[in-house]
């Protein structure tokens, strides 16, 4: 893969960029954001994974995070000392695709770039995990009460509560707001919409959701499933298991 590094630890950027040149990939080191989004916007190849430092000279990783999500799909790792569960959820809501607290083991970031490059198809366009979990139907969108699902789209609607009373929003299933999902946001809820009500544990998502060797804690879930419930509204949508895992259904 072609992998933009941006972190400003020359000692650490070192010893990655040799280990990640090691492990056959292309990097590209940057130690600032603005010369991040500078890069992403100019690079001739395109960019196909970003490792993003949080603590940079110039501006906190996370704008560098939203301003490359804002118009790309580019894979975002997030590397950062910051280890507490609010940072990891407010990284994953803000786009990135997995997130990892320093200091990490160099084999386990390898093993999580490899992972997302095996999901990621040549073609940024294409739906990610689509072929792990085909729809019942997947020229149907999906309706759960409120919530719309359209796999072929990768589009999910929330109807309001003020659309329960007969209205034309209440009887069109395709209305209300666009809920804005990260890929992998818009993969787990869509994993977890095939069986409604059923108790999916955390390994079953992870390989379905992610990889089936996935190589890291499976707090992943949680975190995802934290920024999911707040971007539903409702944290009932998701009902925790204790010691299984995690179901969908719509609030009562």
């Amino acid at each position: 893969m072609r992998i933009l590094l941006v972190e400003d630890d020359v000692s650490i950027a070192g010893s990655l960029v040799d280990g990640l040149d090691a492990a056959g990939h292309e990097v590209v080191h940057v130690s600032t954001g603005t010369a991040a989004l500078a890069a992403v916007a100019a690079a001739v190849a395109p960019i196909e994974l970003v490792l993003l430092d949080l603590g940079l000279p110039d501006m906190d990783g996370r704008d560098v995070c939203r301003a490359l999500r804002s118009d790309s799909a580019v894979p975002i790792i997030m590397l950062t000392a910051r280890g507490d569960e609010f940072d990891r959820v407010l990284g994953l809501e803000l786009g990135a695709d997995d997130y990892v607290t320093k200091p990490f083991s160099f084999r386990e970031l390898v093993a999580r770039i490899r992972a997302i490059g095996r999901r990621t198809a040549a073609d940024s366009t294409s739906a990610v995990g689509e072929a792990a979990f085909p729809p019942p139907n997947p020229e149907s969108a999906q309706v759960l009460g409120p919530l719309r699902i359209d796999r072929r789209t990768r589009r999910v609607h929330l109807r309001s509560a003020d659309g329960a009373d007969g209205s034309e929003t209440a009887r069109d299933p395709g209305a209300g707001d666009e809920l804005a999902l990260t890929a992998k946001e818009f993969d787990l809820l869509a994993y977890l919409a095939l069986d409604p009500g059923a108790v999916r544990t955390r390994t079953d998502i992870l390989e379905h959701v992610w990889d089936a060797n996935w190589f890291g804690p499976t707090k992943t879930v949680d975190a995802h499933v934290a920024a999911l419930r707040k971007k539903l509204g409702d944290a009932s949508w998701i009902e925790a298991v204790r010691g299984v895992g995690f179901r969908l259904e719509p609030p009562r």
